[in-house]
């Protein structure tokens, strides 16, 4: 079996887990996910309080699968609990974050500023001109919006510049030699 797929998923109190079939719905203080199971993984609600996810056979996909519909459910149960944030940094001359709204303008060295506007159940905070972060309850919706953000502006090998998530280390490369 799936290491991570065997593990029993704890729902915690104040969490109400609804299993219609293959929909799987999780309600908790920050909000409502919901995710459909793919194919031959079952997920079933035991006496404990915890949710278990099976499969019915050792085919490779049904294992791929096996640790991803897990993961996948013990995401969201995080999500309607804590939420997601993933923090960004700006960095060069210039570069700087306005939130407008629920939208940011950036200002990255373009001609133009550019705005992001918040998708639905996401919310964007602004620390300081550059330093910013995405908050949501669905761990793949705040990545790809934090993703899709410093894809405007990648960071520079040279010089470092552009939008980086906090914490990340550029390889910075060596320019060429002068006389």
């Amino acid at each position: 079996m799936s290491r991570i797929g065997r593990l029993p998923i704890p729902v915690p109190t104040g969490v109400d887990v609804t299993i219609n079939g293959r929909e799987v719905v999780v309600k908790g203080p920050k909000g409502s996910l919901s995710h459909t199971i793919a194919a031959p993984i079952e997920i079933a609600k035991s006496d404990d309080g915890t949710l278990a996810v099976t499969r019915p056979d050792d085919e490779r996909r049904s294992k791929a699968l096996h640790g991803l519909s897990r993961t996948l459910v013990a995401n969201m149960i995080t999500g309607v609990t804590q939420g997601y944030i993933k923090k960004l940094e700006i960095s060069g001359v210039g570069y700087r974050v306005q939130a407008k709204g629920s939208s940011l303008e950036f200002a990255l060295g373009f001609s133009h500023p550019v705005v992001v506007e918040a998708p639905e159940g996401i919310t964007f905070t602004v620390e300081a001109p550059t330093r910013f972060s995405v908050e949501g309850i669905d761990k793949q919706k705040v990545g790809e919006i934090a993703a899709n953000i410093r894809k405007l502006r990648k960071p520079d090998p040279y010089k470092a510049k552009g939008v980086k998530y906090a914490g990340e280390v550029i390889r910075r490369k060596v320019g060429k030699a002068g006389k």
